[in-house]
Parts: C-alpha cells; sequence; structure tokens
C-alpha cells in the first residue's frame, strides 16, 4: 500500500460525510506520525473539500508530576500513563460535534503536554487520529473502536520495530548498551502489548510507502 493509493481509499470512503475518521494505530516507532503527515498533505492535495486535520494521542501523556506520584515515571508511554478518559472524551466530541474543538498537542524537547496547542474546526471533514493504543481491547480504550469510519494498523516487523525504538534513545545521545537498556526495559514492552492487545483491522499494513 502506498500513501497516494491510501489517501485515494479515504477520500472515496468520506465521500458524502460530513466528518469521516480514519485511525491509525501501532506500536511506538511504527511510522504512525509520518504516514498521518504524509496522508494529510495528500488528501489535502488531492480533494479541496476534505480539510483534514491530525490528532495524536500523544497530547494526553499523563504530566510528570502525576506519573512520578503514580510511580510510573519509568513506564512513560505505556497505555496507563495516558489520559485514557480524557482522549475518550475528545474522540466523541469530534465524532458527534462540527463545532471548534481545541485539542492538547504533545512538545517532546520540553517533555511536556501543551493545553490547546491546536483546534480542529468544522471546515475539517476529515479527522486523522494516530496513536499506540486506538485499537486496545481492553477498557476503557475499547469503546474507541466505535468512532472510527477507517481503522488502519501498521505492524512493521519485530527486529524492525526494536532497531527503531534503540536507535531513538541513539540519537538522544545514549550509548548503545544505555539505549538498549532503555529500548528493553519500557519500549519494547509497550510494543509488544499494543501487538498482543489490539483488535484485528482489515486495513492492516506492514508499512506505507511513499
Amino acid at each position: 500500500m502506498t500513501i497516494n493509493e491510501l489517501a485515494e481509499l479515504i477520500i472515496k470512503s468520506a465521500a458524502g460525510s460530513s466528518r469521516f475518521i480514519v485511525a491509525i494505530a501501532g506500536p511506538p516507532a511504527s511510522g504512525k506520525s509520518t504516514i498521518a503527515e504524509k496522508l494529510s498533505t495528500t488528501i489535502a492535495a488531492k480533494d479541496k473539500n476534505s480539510v483534514p486535520n491530525i490528532v495524536p494521542m500523544d497530547g494526553f501523556h499523563l504530566d510528570n508530576k502525576i506519573l512520578d506520584d503514580l510511580n510510573l515515571r519509568e513506564r512513560k508511554g505505556a497505555s496507563q500513563t495516558f489520559d485514557a478518559d480524557g482522549f475518550i472524551a475528545l474522540i466523541e466530541k469530534i465524532y458527534s460535534e462540527d463545532e471548534n474543538i481545541k485539542i492538547p498537542e504533545f512538545n517532546r524537547t520540553k517533555d511536556k503536554v501543551v493545553d490547546n496547542g491546536k483546534m480542529i474546526t468544522g471546515e475539517n471533514k476529515i479527522v486523522i487520529v494516530e496513536g499506540n493504543y486506538l485499537f486496545l481491547e481492553e477498557a476503557p480504550w475499547n469503546v474507541l473502536m466505535g468512532f472510527f469510519d477507517l481503522p488502519i494498523f501498521i505492524l512493521p516487523k519485530t527486529e524492525i520495530l526494536e532497531k527503531r525504538l534503540i536507535d531513538r534513545w541513539l540519537e538522544q545521545g545514549f550509548s548503545l548498551e544505555n539505549a538498549k537498556t532503555k529500548a528493553y526495559s519500557n519500549d519494547i514492552p509497550n510494543a509488544k502489548s499494543v501487538l498482543a492487545n489490539s483488535a484485528y483491522v482489515d486495513h492492516t499494513y506492514e508499512e506505507i510507502s511513499s
């Protein structure tokens, strides 16, 4: 599957809808954010009426202070370190309302959520939601599937995921040994949790090429 083919599928599927929600899920380092950005750009170029916008689940990371209080800082990125109820409420609102909706964004440089970082407007006919835990079959996440018009699961090979997750820490200046420790202590377990506990969807791809 290519970005171009997927964009055409989304545009065709969204025809006649006032709001069409695409969900892109997958383990960390599967390329969800990059795919969402490329899809949004491609859809906008192909269909001037779609006006796509992106909602990243990362805007619902719990604050580091809360994670410290819960003794969960070392597990940041796991499903229990997100404000699941707040995220679900936002998706339900996007699904049912056409008004302007402010949404939070995650600043990776500051490792902090920015409230009201961007806005979904009534013009955004196609909304692309991306995140690790969109298709989890456990509560409370399992209600999300009812809001998605087109769920897409990105499923790279395990060895590719592991390399990417280690490389993330290497790029931040960690030694190879420390990068592997960081990846195998949290990131890779999170990836395995996504793979083991997510619902099957028809549109599952190992990768989506440019």
